[in-house]
C-alpha cells in the first residue's frame, strides 16, 4: 500500500523522525500526500468537486497544493513542504524527494500535457521551478533555486536559472541523497575563468607598455 511506504521513507530520510506518532502527527507532507491519494482515487472515478475539495482543504492545511489529477509513485516525500505546486498533468516516480517551494507547472494556457514529467529517484532542491510538459530523468538532482525548462536525461545535475546540466551520468550515492546543496558553483566557475583571462590580459597589455 502506498501510504505505508509514504511514511516508511520519512524515517529513511529526515533524520530528525523520531517516532511514528511524530510522524503521523506533525508531518504536512505526510499529510499532503494521503489526501492527494484519496483525491487521485475519486478523480479517477470521475466523482464531480469533492476531489477539488480535498485538495483545496488540503492547502489550507498543509500549505502544500496538489492537483487531484497528479500521478504519485511510491515512497513520495515532502520535506517540510511549505509553498509546493504541483501541477493537474504532473507524473511522478518511484522515490522522489521534493524540498519547500517546489514548483512543478506550466508554462501557459496550453491545454492537454502541460506539466513535467519525473522519473526515479530524483531529489528537487528547496525553491526549485520544473516548468511546462518535460521530462526529468531517473537518479537526477535539481539544485536549490533552479528553474528548469528543457529535458533532463538519466543521472545528470541541473543548477542555475535557467536550469543547466552539470553533471551528467555520475555515479550514484544512496549516502549523498540529501546534499543537494553540494553541488557545482557554474556562475563562481565562469566568473573564476573571466577573472584569470583578464589577469592575463593585463599582463600582456603591461608587457607592450613597456
Amino acid at each position: 500500500m502506498f501510504i505505508i511506504d509514504d511514511i516508511k521513507v520519512i524515517f529513511k530520510r529526515d533524520p530528525a523522525a523520531r517516532n511514528i506518532i511524530e510522524v503521523l502527527f506533525m508531518y504536512p507532507g505526510l499529510h499532503a500526500i494521503i489526501l492527494h491519494r484519496i483525491a487521485h482515487f475519486l478523480w479517477k472515478l470521475k466523482i464531480p468537486l469533492i476531489p477539488r475539495m480535498i485538495s483545496a482543504f488540503s492547502r489550507f492545511l498543509t500549505g502544500i497544493e496538489i492537483h487531484p489529477g497528479a500521478k504519485i509513485g511510491k515512497r513520495f516525500f515532502i520535506d517540510h513542504g511549505m509553498g509546493v505546486v504541483i501541477g493537474e498533468t504532473t507524473e511522478i516516480g518511484d522515490d522522489v524527494l521534493l524540498y519547500q517551494g517546489v514548483t512543478l507547472g506550466g508554462t501557459g494556457k496550453e491545454k492537454g500535457k502541460r506539466h513535467p514529467t519525473l522519473g526515479n529517484d530524483i531529489v528537487v532542491g528547496a525553491g526549485a521551478k520544473i516548468l511546462g510538459p518535460i521530462k526529468i530523468g531517473n537518479n537526477c538532482k535539481i539544485g536549490a533555486g533552479s528553474v528548469v525548462i528543457k529535458d533532463v536525461p538519466d543521472n545528470s545535475t541541473v543548477v542555475g536559472v535557467p536550469g543547466r546540466i552539470v553533471r551528467i551520468k555520475g555515479e550514484k550515492n544512496p549516502e549523498d541523497l540529501l546534499l543537494h546543496g553540494n553541488l557545482p558553483d557554474v556562475e563562481k566557475s565562469e566568473i573564476k575563468k573571466l577573472q584569470e583571462r583578464i589577469n592575463k590580459l593585463e599582463k600582456m597589455l603591461k608587457k607592450r607598455k613597456k
